[in-house]
């Protein structure tokens, strides 16, 4: 099965569950409103697309056309996810929006907004994120001790470490002893979001 957009995920998991709950598929109209949106022709569009990869198939002079068609979204299938950027996994370095995409496992997904970030480094390698990884980060703006996350640290340079709170300071630990953990004042950093998978390309 082709690759999905995130919006054509969110199209065909509202047909699944419409179809899950109603036991019949819902109208063009039913699904724009649904997930918000003012134009049933934009759901067209969407549709005919996942239609073209064979996650639907339409049947024709149906009131209600709209059928699932082979696989549903599965562990195996993908979406694809912007790839926002390097992130350094040893000292601070300057995200770099390279606005591609990039295809990760649909059941890897977070419940949130989530984007990929290329891994530079290897202060995280304990924790077996290694240089030229992949990580999956889901936008959130808080953490809980012990969670891997992207921080950008005073306003500028974002890294990849755990999170500690240690009283009004914030610990950024690496994974790997050749690096030191860095500490810094609370308004000095800002939690971008919590790694939530690793993708890892082999033979490169």
């Amino acid at each position: 099965m082709q690759t999905l957009t995130k919006k054509q995920k969110q199209v065909l998991d509202y047909i699944r569950s419409f179809i899950a709950e109603n036991e019949h598929a819902p109208s063009y109209e039913e699904i724009a409103h649904g997930l918000g949106l003012s134009s049933p022709s934009t759901i067209h569009s969407h549709v005919e697309k996942l239609e073209q990869k064979g996650y639907l198939k339409k049947k024709w002079n149906a009131n209600r056309s709209i059928d699932l068609s082979g696989p549903t979204l599965e562990a195996h299938s993908a979406v694809e996810l912007p790839l926002a950027g390097r992130i350094a996994a040893g000292l601070p370095l300057e995200a770099i929006q390279d606005y591609e995409t990039i295809a990760v496992p649909s059941d890897m997904i977070g419940k949130h907004d989530t984007y990929v970030l290329m891994v530079k480094g290897d202060s995280m390698q304990g924790d077996h994120v290694l240089d030229g990884d992949y990580v999956i980060v889901e936008r959130r703006p808080s953490a809980r001790d012990g969670d891997m996350v992207v921080a950008l640290v005073r306003n500028s340079e974002a890294t990849l470490k755990r999170y500690r709170r240690d009283r009004d300071k914030i610990r950024l630990e690496p994974a790997n002893p050749a690096y030191p953990v860095m500490v810094y004042d609370e308004e000095d950093v800002a939690i971008q979001g919590i790694v939530v998978g690793i993708l890892r390309k082999y033979g490169r």
